[in-house]
């Protein structure tokens, strides 16, 4: 075919919608697993839907991403809802980001940790350093870092947090010590939420819906129950582990560059390099039981709690009951085998590791295999820690990209 696609996720299938709707029908989507979605996918649990992958959900930044995926499931299905995040620290509940709402804490702690922040590195003139780790304590503060910020990182990425470069921290919401003073003498949160201020959810159904539909539109163009472990760069072949093969003009892979078991037509450096891009399996546990609070989501940097993050199912879904709780896979061990919970989901690739020398890993990847009419797009395709809504964004442009100049 001319343009062969790995992996059924939003990415995958925003590509395909995309082609079909610019008149290009000669493609093909493989899918290792029994259906469409990726890591967006729900499941049906005793009458109501669970996300596997845990708490996603459409952002509400970018009306042309909006505007397109409400094509395939309109706007009137959804419900639009304001970002509200608590962490629990040290007996006390507030809201995120920490250092925006250290006004909702006792006042003996919000001189500690306004004290902590005024010598922290940021606000003596330090250069700021390159790991995250270090980052934490330059910008934060000892106490915030000690007693959340180490601690709830530690506990999502593990090992990998000493590893971890801030290259990526526009992602994290920007609070500057005049702003954390200003909220605790004016009881209000100040600073910038960089992304999922807003979000909608949709009303009857899990998240899954919305890529089931967008599946259901391409038909005969995806073939689940292919998990693809072979790609040639020079021939622009791939084969499957049931041995099937499948060449094409334009390969484009959405799917993490380490599920490869054997990659030929690339320097074996560079081979050896993808070896060392890391990522987090993240297990998710549906667990029913109610929890008291407006939040949507809660973060717990108790190292005595197993997960590190729990989705109040009932502040997202009216009309559902329980919450789901995540875990970084290496600690879900440290849960009891008689534990209770009522479905769990593991999902080995979850979350891409921004290491230090990420970026230019994947520039140098990227850009050899583009020359060779393979292309990588979205979270794993890219190894970059995108949402749903992102990755499509970028899938409309590549395709956008692609009609214009290529095809």
């Amino acid at each position: 075919m001319k343009i062969l696609i790995l992996g059924a996720g939003p990415a995958g299938l925003t590509l395909g919608n995309r082609l079909k709707e610019k008149g290009i029908n000669s493609f093909l989507i493989l899918e290792k697993e029994e259906e469409s979605g990726g890591l967006c996918r729900s499941v049906e649990f005793e009458g109501e839907p669970i996300d596997i992958g845990g708490p996603h959900y459409l952002d509400h930044r970018s009306e042309r991403v909006m505007s397109y995926l409400f094509g395939f499931m309109p706007e009137s299905e959804w419900n639009l809802y304001e970002r509200d995040s608590k962490i629990l620290v040290n007996g006390q509940l507030i809201n995120s980001p920490f250092e925006a709402n250290l006004w909702q804490m006792d006042m003996d702690s919000q001189v500690s940790y306004l004290e902590s922040i005024s010598v922290a590195g940021c606000n003596t003139g330090s250069d700021m350093p390159e790991e995250f780790k270090e980052w934490i304590y330059w910008k934060l503060g000892r106490r915030i870092a000690d007693d959340y910020m180490i601690p709830y990182n530690s506990k999502l990425y593990g090992d990998n947090l000493d590893s971890m470069g801030t290259y990526w921290l526009y992602k994290l919401p920007n609070v500057s010590f005049r702003e954390t003073l200003l909220s605790c003498l004016q009881k209000h949160a100040y600073g910038t939420q960089p992304c999922v201020a807003q979000f909608y959810y949709p009303k009857n159904t899990g998240f899954g819906e919305l890529w089931r539909r967008m599946a259901e539109r391409l038909e005969n163009h995806i073939i689940c129950n292919q998990a693809v472990n072979y790609i040639d760069l020079g021939k622009k072949e791939v084969r499957t582990k049931t041995g099937d093969v499948y060449r094409a003009d334009i390969i484009i892979t959405t799917i993490p560059w380490r599920t490869f078991d054997t990659i030929l037509g690339m320097p074996d450096e560079m081979k050896e390099q993808l070896r060392t891009l890391k990522y987090v399996a993240i297990e998710n546990r549906y667990v029913n039981d109610d929890v008291d609070t407006k939040a949507q989501w809660v973060y717990f940097p108790d190292m005595k709690l197993p997960y590190h993050r729990a989705t109040i199912r009932k502040n997202v879904w009216p009309s559902m009951h329980g919450m789901i709780i995540e875990i970084n896979q290496n600690r879900a061990k440290l849960i009891p085998d008689n534990a209770p919970y009522n479905y769990k989901f593991a999902n080995e690739y979850a979350y891409p590791v921004n290491t230090i020398h990420k970026p230019e890993i994947m520039n140098a990847v990227l850009d050899y295999s583009q020359k060779r009419g393979v292309y990588g797009l979205g979270r794993w395709g890219e190894h970059q820690h995108h949402n749903s809504d992102v990755v499509v964004e970028l899938a409309m442009d590549f395709v956008d990209k692609l009609v214009e100049n290529i095809l």
